[in-house]
């Protein structure tokens, strides 16, 4: 990339340069952010690192024009900053920056950093990936034993958790092994069975002040999504209550709804499964994630259950993703004796997902008793599916802790 850097501290700047040239970059810079006002637009680099605090034209205001300049509409912006405050962050990208980092600069991750950023995919992580109730032992070493938690990381900054089942557990591990920096995420319920909300309790950054979190999830009617998480931690079923979060938590009830959160998109869809349960949509940047657990697909030959505008609709709501994470429990055979209990076998999964055209199938959900031996039979049977309709879908059975770029 051709990268220009504007800091007013000269020591910092030669080594930034110094770490991107060994990285392969083509890099100029300025101490002088008036003077790199007028530089910038004519050397149209791929991406301005630039601090906020400098004398004359400050950070903030040279954002703000460049972002402005139809010549650098390409050019990616990147504040690198001692200010570690959520409401410069916020001020920062509502001004036109692509991303914020906050200093001091690591020798071993900054061009790494740098070149997430460029790229600004979405970052995929699975914390866990069963159903029902973990299962740990020497059967689920190589998928793991976790119930339901995915992550999204978006290189500005936003943090998306998915459900939490006892994979936010690992996840709240890694979390609090980066070291101390405040966390500022969104957690969304499919819905409040136990196997996906009984971990909440053990993530430990909802207990540290200055941490800010939203949870969202369906709306129950007159049992709001706040109710729900304060009754598992009402002294009965857990003994530490729902008072003794240190951080900013707020909720939000959702129905079949969609919200952008400053460019991120996420759209809701109600599922066929026992109680309010939804499905979501992720879009950004022309590339999408869906996150649908805990979904019944009905035997097309069942007449007392199949309902052909319902998976029109799912269809619909999921068609050309770029990533289908969805409820595959059961097997064929032992779908049969299942049917009401909410879940899904592989030939409707894999006839939902090549119909709708997903470019990637994530199996999701399996069941307790299935070993990690079964989960392959289970991928195997599923890859072969696809391969006989001649499908361009590609399957596959994630384990905790896989991360993907999207």
């Amino acid at each position: 990339m051709k990268i220009y850097i504007v800091d007013d501290d000269k020591d910092l700047t030669k080594f930034m340069v110094e770490l991107l040239e060994t990285a392969g970059h083509d890099v100029s810079y300025s101490n002088d952010s008036t003077q790199a006002a007028k530089e910038i637009p004519k050397q149209k680099p791929d991406c301005v690192l630039l601090d906020l605090m400098m004398p004359g034209m400050d950070g903030m205001e040279l954002c703000k024009l460049l972002r402005g300049k139809k010549s650098l509409a390409t050019t990616k912006l990147i504040v690198i900053t001692a200010k570690s405050y959520a409401f410069d962050r916020k001020r920062a990208l509502n001004s036109g920056a692509d991303g914020y980092i906050n200093k001091p600069v690591h020798e071993k991750t900054f061009a790494a950093e740098i070149e997430r950023i460029f790229a600004d995919k979405m970052d995929l992580t699975f914390w866990g990936v069963r159903g029902t109730l973990p299962v740990p032992g020497e059967k689920s070493l190589r998928y793991g034993g976790n119930t339901s938690c995915v992550t999204i990381e978006f290189a500005r900054g936003a943090f998306f958790i998915f459900d939490a089942g006892s994979g936010i557990k690992s996840l709240s591990d890694w979390i609090m092994s980066q070291g101390p920096k405040k966390i500022d995420a969104r957690i969304f319920l499919s819905h409040p069975h136990w196997d996906h909300i009984n971990a909440l309790p053990f993530f430990v950054p909802l207990y540290i002040q200055g941490n800010t979190f939203e949870i969202f999830g369906p709306s129950h009617g007159d049992i709001t999504v706040h109710e729900l998480i304060s009754a598992q931690m009402d002294g009965v079923y857990f003994p530490i209550t729902i008072h003794e979060f240190a951080s900013s938590v707020a909720f939000r009830d959702l129905n079949e709804e969609t919200i952008n959160f400053n460019g991120i998109v996420v759209k809701t869809m109600l599922l066929h499964h026992p109680g309010q349960c939804l499905g979501y949509r992720i879009e950004y940047n022309g590339r999408s994630i869906c996150y649908i657990t805990d979904n019944e697909l009905f035997l097309e030959s069942d007449e007392e259950h199949y309902d052909s505008f319902y998976v029109k609709n799912l269809i619909k709501f999921i068609e050309g993703a770029d990533v289908l994470i969805t409820d595959t429990t059961y097997m064929d055979d032992a779908y049969a004796s299942k049917v009401g209990w909410g879940h899904s076998c592989v030939s409707q999964v894999i006839d939902l997902a090549d119909r709708a055209k997903v470019k990637e199938l994530y199996l999701f959900h399996h069941d307790p008793d299935q070993s990690d031996d079964d989960i392959d039979h289970k991928l195997a049977t599923a890859q072969k599916m696809l391969k006989d309709r001649g499908s361009k879908v590609v399957c596959i059975a994630p384990h905790e802790k896989m991360t993907l770029q999207v």
